[in-house]
């Protein structure tokens, strides 16, 4: 018999799961949707000091529908209909495979989800202070405004932009986030820093990307326009020159806080 722990883990994880992915019908299938709630289930179970957060049921996704497409047709788009064709070892193995990537993943950035989520507090105030240094102007309407980055910038942080860009796109940037490398020669991190550093630069290239927009929007309409970014007509070239300004805003600052207001 479950706790109240594990009742109360397993009643969130089922509300979230059939939100998961909305824009894929590979993530309606109920055979998918299974698999997930047992991933995130027996990740939330091994990892008590966090357990399972709202988001989380967003990151495994990326790994999930990587691992799947390798057991699919390659040369048209996928639908809920192939996955019914496919062997039980097979997605066994996605199964597997998903949950492994996806605990390597949350391993490097677990302060993100325990109490107060301190690791995504800390992300947030970076940003803050680079966008002060990169857009003084885009930041000074901001503040004048009254909108906190935390307002926006939470699920930025909390759920890797999984919602604010389709998932070709987030397959492009966390390709480019597992690359890149992180901890010291002595101790290297598994899975590099690009969740934990890069992404921060990211967010602030998106931010800028539309400042002149938003420096003429009300406190309402910057709101509406940073939960709802136009992202849906985005190709790999807008993806590729946002990665591009990330790396360029990293090159700049990362190894140069006194650049950094309040340093």
């Amino acid at each position: 018999e479950r706790t109240e722990y594990q009742r109360k883990t397993l009643h969130q994880i089922l509300i979230d799961v059939p939100r998961t992915s909305t824009s894929s019908s590979i993530f309606h299938h109920e055979v998918v949707q299974r698999a997930l709630e047992r991933v995130l289930y027996i990740w939330a179970l091994r990892h008590p000091a966090s357990g399972y957060v709202q988001g989380i049921n967003d990151l495994v996704t990326p790994f999930f529908a990587v691992f799947l497409a390798s057991h699919l047709p390659q040369d048209r788009p996928h639908q809920a209909e192939d996955v019914e064709a496919l062997p039980a070892y097979a997605l066994a193995q996605v199964e597997a495979d998903s949950f492994w990537c996806l605990s390597k993943l949350l391993d490097s950035i677990q302060d993100h989800y325990t109490f107060a989520q301190p690791g995504i507090q800390r992300m947030v105030f970076k940003l803050k202070e680079l966008v002060a240094r990169i857009d003084a102007k885009l930041y000074a309407h901001l503040q004048e405004q009254g909108l906190h980055f935390i307002q926006f910038a939470f699920r930025w942080m909390n759920c890797l932009l999984m919602r604010e860009l389709s998932l070709d796109l987030i397959l492009r940037v966390w390709d480019t986030y597992l690359a890149e490398y992180g901890g010291s020669e002595d101790e290297p991190n598994e899975i590099g820093d690009g969740f934990a550093v890069l992404h921060v630069y990211m967010c602030a290239a998106l931010l800028v990307r539309w400042s002149d927009e938003l420096q003429k929007m009300d406190f309402q309409e910057l709101v509406v326009f940073l939960q709802h970014l136009p992202t849906s007509g985005w190709s790999n070239k807008d993806i590729g020159e946002l990665l591009s300004q990330a790396f360029i805003f990293k090159h700049l600052y990362h190894h140069a806080p006194s650049h950094l207001v309040n340093s």
